[in-house]
């Protein structure tokens, strides 16, 4: 099995001005999760879809490939990140290529365990999954609708929390990274799709990047977790 790690990092971020790039714990932010890529044996590719010169300088010195410039049409605010990974496919697909797996990683979570990539792949191909998604167990009691209050649990009878049956426990989509199928990408246009996998990974992995503020908690654990 063939596998790509597709990396979009636009420009024009405007909760973080040019946070690709920024330094956190001593690299770009994106620079993580290119070296991160670099050190699975089972990723035979990296790729970084941008429409920003100074982010694609960035990915080719950390050893990521940039084969082309992002259309603006799709580089936009409101552009998903399925048309940026649906135009590499049908880049690809043109040149007479493809892969067998689609991991999609977002450059905005860059804490991830030494190996977990490839435990990834190999938990995918090892269940037959179509896609997968990563997440972190949740011990909070969610509500939602302030109007007309409703909880995810039953508040008469509050649970403690270790007391949760597995089947109603919650789980957090942590958005730092995806495996699907190629073909099956194509055909659905959708990153999650089929069989969907949860791999789970531990809290200080599910932090993503949209604030100053998230830069200085990832920055603490990054420190944290090297003196380890």
């Amino acid at each position: 099995m063939t596998t790509v790690a597709f990396i979009p990092a636009r420009g024009g971020s405007k909760g973080v001005p040019g946070k690709n790039v920024k330094l956190i714990a001593g690299k770009p932010l994106l620079a993580w999760s290119i070296e991160q890529a670099k050190g699975a044996s089972l990723i035979d590719k990296i790729v970084v879809s941008t429409d920003c010169p100074e982010i694609a300088a960035c990915a080719r010195q950390y050893g990521a490939e940039v084969p082309y410039m992002r259309p603006a049409d799709i580089s936009g605010d409101t552009a998903t990140t399925e048309s940026a990974m649906l135009h590499y496919c049908e880049w690809l697909s043109a040149r007479g290529e493809k892969f067998d797996n689609f991991l999609l990683v977002q450059a905005t979570s860059p804490i991830r365990a030494a190996g977990r990539f490839d435990d990834a792949i190999r938990f995918f191909e090892a269940e037959h999954f179509n896609s997968l998604l990563t997440v972190t167990p949740s011990h909070r009691f969610f509500w939602k609708n302030p109007s007309a209050p409703e909880a995810s649990y039953d508040f008469m009878k509050r649970p403690r929390r270790q007391d949760i049956p597995e089947s109603d426990r919650r789980y957090m989509e942590t958005g730092s990274f995806y495996i699907t199928r190629w073909d099956d990408l194509v055909s659905t246009r959708n990153r999650l799709c089929g069989k969907v996998g949860m791999y789970i990974t531990p809290e200080e992995e599910s932090y993503e990047i949209d604030s100053l503020v998230d830069f200085n908690v990832c920055e603490s654990i990054m420190s944290a977790l090297e003196g380890n």
